[in-house]
């Protein structure tokens, strides 16, 4: 699964990164968490140029009676995005790029679980596969919300936990945000495990746990 992750990297980084239009204001990050905002990069049958956005952590679907369901969709599975009612619409229409520098994931163990961090390369932004979705109330509320895939663990994250967040390759960007496409085949393609090779991971202090600490400090490795 993916719970709580990072991004530490300028707007100019972030517009460089990505191919944005406009630098978006960004302050930085070093434990987001469910039912906060995240960074997403959004394209829409009416403005096909990509464009950043923040969502609320937890995809709210358009024909939830509650909001507060969103809270307990913070993950898709990608075996299953296709078939859940939750996800299957967004899957096909309101694909996103959700934006990080690393995450966190726990490991079991008899004395407790130890949380680890992982970056891409050398601490450089990437982007998990995420949906989205728009919610408005009969009040006229409305919440644009989101949520991160997952998918089989890869053999860095293996010992550390069975499931991983999708993150797709640069090249794979405008495929996985062209609104015109629906081919679950073809977008289920590229849901897979990111290679090991690519990517770094390290135990750091149990201070992450509390979503209320915010601080650079989260993502120093643990003294050898």
């Amino acid at each position: 699964m993916c719970g709580r992750f990072t991004l530490s990297q300028s707007g100019e980084a972030i517009a460089t990164a990505f191919q944005l239009s406009s630098v978006p204001e960004l302050v930085d990050r070093y434990n987001i968490a469910p039912t906060q905002p995240i960074p997403a990069i959004l394209a829409t049958a009416d403005h096909p140029e990509r464009q950043f956005k923040l969502l609320y952590w937890g995809l709210i679907p358009s024909w939830a009676k509650d909001p507060k369901m969103g809270a307990r969709m913070i993950n898709a599975r990608t075996e299953t995005v296709t078939e859940k009612p939750s996800f299957r619409t967004a899957f096909k229409r309101r694909r996103c790029l959700i934006v990080a520098d690393g995450f966190y994931e726990w490991q079991r163990s008899e004395s407790g679980k130890q949380p680890f961090y992982m970056q891409v390369g050398e601490h450089q932004p990437f982007a998990f596969a995420g949906l989205w979705e728009h919610w408005e109330s009969a009040e006229g509320d409305r919440i644009d919300s989101g949520t991160i895939l997952t998918t089989d663990a890869n053999d860095l994250m293996q010992p550390i936990h069975d499931r991983m967040p999708v993150i797709l390759h640069e090249s794979d960007y405008d495929l996985w945000l062209d609104p015109t496409l629906q081919d679950t085949a073809k977008l289920q393609s590229l849901l897979r495990p990111y290679p090991s090779e690519e990517m770094v991971a390290y135990p750091v202090r149990t201070t992450v746990n509390s979503p209320k600490v915010d601080e650079p400090s989260l993502i120093q490795p643990l003294p050898q």
